[in-house]
């Protein structure tokens, strides 16, 4: 796996991962890399020192760092979703109507969540309505096997 910082041409900064650097490129040549705050897909890539990492980590084995990793991953995912949650408007399937209608003045401005197609959220990253996934709750740890 890579990580690239990466920019779009509104100046908006992110990171993303890809499996190589030509999956990058074969992404990035079929306009599917696009800018998670305004989805714009000119995006370029910024210029960002490499992770070099040793063959050994001292005091840790190298699944303890992953799993590690993958439970800090998963609580920020349920802390986003359960901030969205408490904190937006739950507008369920009227949200890409909604979304529109926010982004065009024609209702009142505030945060809202809900559901929409694959195609209801092509056309509003298309006509520039900012809308973004909820991350998906991730399983609770407690009940685990």
């Amino acid at each position: 796996m890579i990580r690239y910082a990466l920019a779009c041409d509104q100046a908006h900064e992110f990171e993303a991962w890809f499996s190589s650097s030509s999956d990058y490129d074969a992404q990035a040549e079929r306009g599917l890399v696009e800018c998670p705050f305004c989805g714009s897909r000119s995006v370029v890539k910024q210029i960002m020192a490499p992770a070099v990492s040793g063959t050994k980590r001292a005091g840790a084995e190298p699944g303890q760092t992953r799993a590690k990793m993958q439970a800090m991953m998963m609580d920020v995912a349920r802390e986003v979703r359960t901030h969205v949650e408490q904190n937006f408007d739950y507008v369920g399937d009227a949200f890409a109507r909604e979304a529109r209608d926010i982004h065009e003045g024609r209702s009142e401005k505030r945060e809202i969540y809900g559901e929409a197609t694959p195609a209801e959220v092509k056309k509003l990253k298309d006509d520039g309505v900012p809308c973004a996934p909820l991350p998906s709750l991730p399983p609770d740890p407690s009940k685990a096997n």
